[in-house]
Parts: C-alpha cells; structure tokens; sequence
C-alpha cells in the first residue's frame, strides 16, 4: 500500500490478503467476498476474477454510477464529496512506437491495484464540484454522461513508485443520468459526453 492523503495505491493481491482499516475479506472455495463499510467507503469496482477465483466487492455500486432523478443525484454527489473512492485500475507495459508501416502492439496487463481517492479531501473535493458543476452547466439536454478519469493522478503516483511508466487502463469511473424524456437528441446524438480528469497537485 503506497500513497499520499489524497490517493492510496494496493495491488490487489496484498489488499486481499492485508485488507486496510474498514474492509474484511472473506476467503471461500469459489473466491473471495470483499466487505467495506458503505458510511465510509464509496466502492466502484466490478466483479472479477484473480487466478481463477472470483472476487465480489459487497456493497459496490459498479464503476457506472446510474442516476434517474435528482434525489439520486443529490445523493451520488453527496458520496462522492465525503467518502472514500475505491477503483480498480491495470497498470500495462507500455511499447514504444510503430515503425513506419507497422501497427503498434497493444499494452500488456501487468498488474491490477485498488486505488482509493479521499473525496472529502479539500483539494480533490474543489476539482470534483468543478467538474460536476462543469458537466450540468455544459450539456444539453437532460441526460448525460461524464468520465472522471484518474490516469493523470496515477502517472503522478506511478512517477515516484513504480520502475517504469505504464500505460494505465480502467483508470476512470463514470456518472450516467438518465432522464425520462422522450425526445433527449442532444444525448442520442452523443452531445451530452464529457469527462474531467483528477490530479494529485
């Protein structure tokens, strides 16, 4: 486990077998069960598997966050601003560039890590009310979608405790509200996408 106040970086093996303050693991024949506390933690990680065996975050909303009204939204922002986020990204070997004529091979998966960021940090909570606030005011319509996208913090962070610079993948979570409008074209049409990124400084 490797970090600063605002991001904490764990491969996802030593978090299942020394999981921080909060979570317990629950070790089964099938895999392993994941328990947080949801008044502190705000997880946003997906089933998967890890050599075989599945691992199941309880209690994670998934890495899309769905919203229908503005209750849910206010709830979701409210998360967000006072919890800690967990997220799992994949830190890849990078490969250098094509030569001429040739495609670039495809970064390979080295390692996962759960990645936490503190919302109620004061800096990360001013660049998350930003972008939510940045992300309303821009679109149209009423439906909309926005990426937070945390490689630039992780690039930080990779800087200073890993060998090499990967290429990280599933670095983001996103927030999706859905109206129940009935003719929302700015959405159908791809209009109301937006993403903002995270950094540490």
């Amino acid at each position: 486990m490797v970090g600063n106040n605002r991001i904490t970086v764990t491969a996802l093996e030593q978090f299942l077998n020394k999981p921080p303050s909060g979570f317990s693991v629950k070790t089964l024949d099938s895999g392993y069960e994941v328990h947080g506390d949801p008044e502190k933690s705000l997880v946003l990680i997906d089933d998967l598997e890890l050599k075989g065996r599945k691992v199941v975050f309880q209690n994670s909303m998934g890495r899309t966050l769905k919203m229908h009204d503005l209750w849910e939204y206010t709830s979701t922002r409210k998360s967000l601003l006072s919890k800690t986020v967990y997220l799992l990204a994949s830190a890849c070997e990078g490969r250098p560039a094509a030569a001429a004529g040739k495609a670039a091979s495809k970064p390979r998966e080295s390692q996962r890590f759960v990645v936490s960021v503190d919302g109620d940090d004061p800096f990360v909570k001013w660049q998350l009310e930003r972008g939510l606030d940045w992300t309303i005011a821009s679109v149209r319509g009423e439906s909309y979608r926005v990426d937070v996208d945390l490689s630039e913090a992780l690039q930080s962070w990779a800087a200073k405790h890993l060998p090499v610079k990967p290429v990280w993948r599933d670095a983001s979570f996103t927030l999706k509200y859905c109206s129940d409008a009935l003719f929302d074209f700015p959405h159908w049409l791809g209009f109301s996408k937006r993403k903002f990124s995270l950094r540490l400084t």
